[in-house]
């Protein structure tokens, strides 16, 4: 189609309307339909219209929407009120917004409102923005008509008669939580916020931060941006801007998120400039920016030479757009030459390119003439975009969308109750309010192929792109798409940023900036919070023995799995090896040694005691009782070959029953040669009853009732709790222990408690009849022997409890090879000694006369 612009102007007022423009666009285009839809672009002022581009038609699209700033002076009643309004800053002025929304419901060239003369020039939709007052200003008259409203840039809360709205916008609650992934994916915890002072940032800080905060993100401040008044109270802004610009420069957060709207890039710029100002020849201080998809470019127009740089590196959402296909070729046919109908161009042409047209009533304070040939794309990025922003292609989306509902609600219409003739449909009359389902039910393809719906509570069904800021020297800037959040995924790819593709502030040299309260707490060390301070900031505390961390700033340290151990640094887990002892390792090997050496001696002793059987000295005290003792002392030091290698079911079973019942059988002989040699001397005295108990039985009974004692005690441990293999991994830290369970510690011990038993019975009835004669009696040497015995095993409690791992195992061996040895040295090394090498002291005349 072919769109036309007209231009009208108020003679009366072209003195009042210096710097002053509100444009109002509307862009149709209706497909498959034979009604001839047009474009109407106004500007509204308190009392007339001063820019419009209209265009007659059956179906009119309009559209509210601000698009230049400028400033002038407060009012002050000094002047008439046309004059005080119209010199008012044209700031999205809901008495502005009011008389467009009134001038668009009226005959076009008669404005009365509630009243329309023409059938032709149907309004059925207006499109609002970028900013959420000029939404909720026309909101107010287009309502109460029922006018389906397309809202694009920022979207305000509508408490009640939200079903007229349809939101260019999705759910904004998908936006913040982008923000929240954003922030947690490069771990920026530590953050700053800057909102808009209206309901939406007010609305933002009460529902959607304290979201952030349950994520684990931290607030070194919320600061408000201060708001644009009038030119008269420029100190008091510049006032607030410089406690805001204090603020944030002393912040030790380098992600500061802004939640503001198409204005809120003026005030960032202000805040740039006076940190260019106040910081000359100081350290650049520069913030990663988070900014929301409400924000745009723009500036004033005393901006045009200020510095872009401060957007370098910065990261913005922007509602989901595509590239549209001739758009450049569209703006490169725009001049002021070829549209002269258009007067918002002209009025553009001069700002953007800082010259005037002799004709025109606006004081662009330049001496350079216009020529109209100037080309657009010679501008800078900050004058003016060539590329179609977020903001613009969701005007075009909305364009089609109304004319696509349009086409679907007379396609209804025809097939029930329209009437045709042969040439051109009748054009039915309808409602506003029913078109509004037609509208909430949408569904197309774009010309850039994308698919176009609405979800139920009219918002679009889109998704956001993630843009990073590139500046130039020149003032221009790129926007580059680093990732994006796309709705229809499923969660683990709905979020995806492309690292690779930013470029960071200068002031971090290409590097990931970090912002956090305090450094990470590094491997092996864990938060403590600081008193005082938010959750963010903590001290670093190493991890506790046996535990590690392998994460920074984990909470709390953690313990290995059981088959593992914390490393030196306690940031890993290594496997623990499994260990018991061996034949092989050096302890293993000599106590192995040692135990077949004393055998061998033990064998040795008992064969001089064989050969030499017939001699005083081993007829002396029962030749049985010694030839027991020292079977059950050769067992003994073999016995403890049975705690040295791997154990098994068989060999755990054996160890301390054997032990147990051969070391019974050892001191129980020990302790009936003791009370042999106390009878025999009591019996020698005249008249003694003694004698008869003198014999091989009482010895014989000592033995075996002291020996069944135990092997009951034995055979009641393995028949309810036996020993049994058994991994322990908690002894010692760097190994998994493989080690004989004694099954029941009770039984143990009551094993153990017998052995004692008997042992201080045979050192108490030796220690008594240590002072009969030396010829006939043992009882010193087995008083000494006893008190080895003793000394050993009581020392055996302690330090076999205070080891761990095999060195348990080597501290039993040890304590029965030393008892042992101390058995067999202390009561047969002074008799071996006479009867090997002082064979004449091994004769009765000699032993008689020595008892003499």
């Amino acid at each position: 189609m072919t769109v036309r612009e007209k231009g009208a102007w108020c003679p009366e007022s072209r003195s009042s309307c210096k710097r002053t423009i509100f444009v109002q666009l509307v862009l149709v285009l209706l497909p498959q339909t034979a009604c001839s839809v047009h474009v109407c672009k106004c500007t509204c002022q308190p009392l007339f219209v001063r820019h419009k581009y209209y265009q007659s038609g059956d179906l009119i699209i309009a559209a509210i929407i601000s698009q230049i700033y400028m400033s002038s002076k407060e009012i002050i009643f000094e002047k008439q009120p046309f004059q005080e309004l119209f010199d008012e800053l044209i700031y999205f002025l809901a008495s502005w917004t009011h008389r467009a929304s009134m001038e668009i419901l009226s005959s076009w060239g008669s404005f009365i409102p509630n009243y329309k003369c023409d059938q032709k020039n149907n309004l059925v939709a207006v499109i609002g923005g970028p900013n959420s007052d000029v939404c909720t200003f026309m909101a107010t008259i287009l309502c109460v008509y029922k006018i389906p409203q397309l809202i694009y840039g920022s979207s305000p809360m509508m408490n009640i008669q939200a079903v007229f709205f349809h939101r260019m916008f999705p759910n904004g609650i998908h936006q913040y939580m982008g923000i929240l992934q954003l922030l947690q994916h490069f771990g920026w915890i530590w953050i700053g916020v800057i909102y808009i002072n209206d309901d939406n940032g007010e609305r933002f800080v009460r529902d959607e931060l304290p979201v952030f905060s349950q994520r684990g993100i931290c607030f070194d401040f919320m600061k408000r941006l201060p708001q644009i008044t009038s030119s008269s109270k420029v100190d008091e802004m510049v006032e607030e801007a410089v406690e805001t610009y204090h603020v944030v420069k002393g912040s030790t957060a380098n992600a500061v998120v802004v939640h503001g709207e198409i204005q809120t890039m003026i005030i960032l710029r202000i805040l740039h400039q006076i940190s260019e100002f106040r910081d000359q020849g100081m350290v650049n201080r520069s913030k990663v920016w988070i900014m929301t998809a409400q924000m745009d470019f723009t500036s004033l127009a005393f901006q045009r030479d200020w510095s872009v740089h401060f957007l370098h590196g910065a990261i913005s959402f922007a509602v989901h757009s595509k590239d549209v296909s001739g758009f450049k070729d569209f703006l490169q046919i725009r001049n002021p030459t070829l549209n002269k109908e258009d007067g918002f161009i002209r009025d553009f042409w001069q700002y953007a390119f800082n010259c005037y047209f002799p004709s025109s009533t606006i004081d662009t304070q330049s001496e350079k003439a216009c020529t109209g040939e100037e080309n657009l794309e010679t501008l800078p990025g900050s004058i003016f975009e060539t590329s179609m922003t977020s903001h613009s292609y969701n005007i075009y989306i909305a364009v089609y969308a109304v004319t696509h509902a349009l086409h679907a609600m007379h396609s209804y219409k025809y097939k029930h109750k329209a009437v045709a003739d042969s040439r051109k449909l009748k054009v039915l009359n309808h409602h506003s309010w029913q078109f509004h389902q037609f509208l909430r039910r949408v569904s197309f393809n774009s010309s850039s192929g994308e698919k176009v719906s609405f979800d139920q509570n009219g918002n679009v069904v889109a998704g956001f792109d993630i843009i990073n800021w590139v500046t130039f020297p020149n003032q221009s800037f790129h926007r580059v798409k680093i990732g994006q959040l796309d709705l229809n995924s499923c969660p683990e790819k709905a979020f995806v940023i492309h690292e690779d593709a930013i470029t960071w502030p200068h002031r971090f040299n290409q590097a990931q900036p970090l912002s956090q309260c305090n450094e990470n707490c590094n491997f092996g060390h864990s938060k403590k919070k600081k008193e005082g301070k938010p959750f963010c900031c903590y001290d670093c505390l190493p991890c506790p023995e046996g535990k590690i961390s392998n994460w920074k700033d984990m909470d709390v340290c953690f313990e290995c799995p059981k088959d593992h151990y914390p490393n030196k640094d306690q940031d890993s887990c290594l496997p623990k090896e499994i260990s018991f002892l061996t034949y092989g390792e050096p302890l293993g090997t000599l106590l192995a040694i040692v135990a077949l050496f004393f055998s061998f001696i033990t064998v040795l002793v008992l064969g001089i005691f064989i050969k030499h059987h017939d001699t005083p000295i081993v007829k002396a005290n029962n030749q049985n009782l010694t030839y027991s003792l020292l079977l059950s002392l050769l067992l003994s030091f073999l016995c403890a070959l049975l705690f040295i290698g791997q154990p098994g079911k068989v060999t755990c079973l054996l160890r301390q029953t054997a032990f147990g019942i051969i070391f019974s059988v050892a001191v129980s002989c020990v302790l009936a040669k003791t009370i042999t040699v106390v009878l025999a001397f009591m019996s020698t005295k005249p008249g003694s009853r003694m004698r008869k108990w003198v014999r091989k039985r009482l010895a014989t009974a000592i033995i075996i009732c002291c020996s069944l004692i135990q092997a009951t005690l034995c055979t009641l441990w393995l028949a309810t709790s036996p020993p049994f293999p058994d991994f322990d991994m908690h002894s010692v830290t760097e190994e998994i222990v493989l080690e004989c369970n004694e099954g029941s510690v009770t039984m143990f011990y009551c094993v153990l408690g017998f052995l004692g038993f008997l042992a201080v019975v045979s050192f108490t009835v030796a220690f008594l009849a240590r002072k009969l004669p030396d010829s006939f009696n043992e009882a010193k040497f087995i008083t000494f022997s006893m008190l080895v015995f003793c000394s050993v095993w009581v020392s055996f409690v302690p330090t076999y409890l205070s080891t761990k791992g095999k060195y348990m195992v080597a501290v039993e061996i040890f304590s029965i090879l030393a008892s042992s040895a101390g058995l067999l040295c202390c009561i047969f090394f002074t008799k071996c000694y006479i009867i090997v090498l002082r064979p004449d002291l091994n004769k009765k005349e000699k032993l008689i006369k020595r008892n003499k």
